[in-house]
């Protein structure tokens, strides 16, 4: 095969940055550690005027 000559500017530019692949990303780079926060048991107490809303009911939304 020949090589072809790139003589559009236009062409030429596009291979400079798409002419090849993007480095690699290494694993410690994509991956973020975070320290956990102890559980609030006061976020998951049971309120009994506001559990209604927690649950679907067919009846209910039919206003039966």
């Amino acid at each position: 095969m020949e090589s072809v000559q790139i003589t559009d500017s236009g062409a030429a530019a596009r291979r400079a940055r798409f002419g090849s692949l993007p480095e690699r990303i290494r694993q410690e780079d994509m991956v973020e550690e975070k320290v956990a926060v102890p559980s609030d048991p006061a976020r998951y107490a049971h309120d009994p005027e506001g559990s209604w809303r927690s649950f679907s009911c067919l009846a209910v939304d039919l206003g039966l």
